[in-house]
């Protein structure tokens, strides 16, 4: 289990890596310009679409370690577990969007007060959508397999979801931006 946890802060990683969502290195002082944008790979859809698919594999892997299902559970807890990874993606790759976009403005020299306002709003609702997934998913584990079921579910995913959202925040450019007086 913790080989599997570990490799799954890896792949948060290297997709935070090769995303180009992760923040630069302060470069040396100099007099010379820096570029204006942070550089984003021209195969973005393909590297996102290959990082997914492996995060995926490791998240069934570890659902399948620690569940360990039995045969007619495992019927019924994967029909629906595709339903919430396939509602779950969709939030996922909005989130994507807000985070490329941060990361980009702040490569341009910092936010606007509209900007950051914008960004936190999505940030917060893409926060909330996860969290309605996670109810809604838990209720019907708990209903069409068992409640503890639901309960492991639940507890696999945040596990999951903390350690992603702790590896992509380390790698995220501060906040910063001149605010505008009220």
């Amino acid at each position: 289990m913790i080989r599997t946890t570990l490799a799954l802060i890896a792949l948060a990683g290297v997709a935070a890596a090769s995303v180009g969502l992760t923040r630069e290195p302060a470069p040396p002082q100099t007099t010379e310009a820096a570029p204006a944008t942070a550089p984003i790979p021209e195969n973005l859809r393909q590297v996102l679409e290959t990082f997914r698919s492996d995060f995926n594999a490791a998240k069934i892997r570890t659902i399948n370690e620690t569940l360990a299902l039995t045969a007619a559970e495992a019927a019924k807890f994967w029909t629906v577990y595709q339903k919430y990874e396939t509602e779950l993606s969709a939030v996922t790759d909005r989130r994507i969007e807000v985070l490329t976009r941060f990361v980009r403005l702040s490569a341009e020299g910092g936010l606007s007060d509209d900007n950051a306002n914008d960004i936190a709003e999505k940030s917060l609702q893409l926060a909330q959508d996860r969290l309605d997934l996670w109810k809604k998913y838990h209720k019907e584990i708990s209903a069409g397999v068992s409640p503890v079921r639901g309960a492991q579910f639940l507890q696999v995913e945040h596990q999951i979801a903390l350690l992603v959202d702790m590896n992509i925040a380390s790698e995220m450019p501060r906040v910063e931006g001149t605010p505008q007086p009220r």
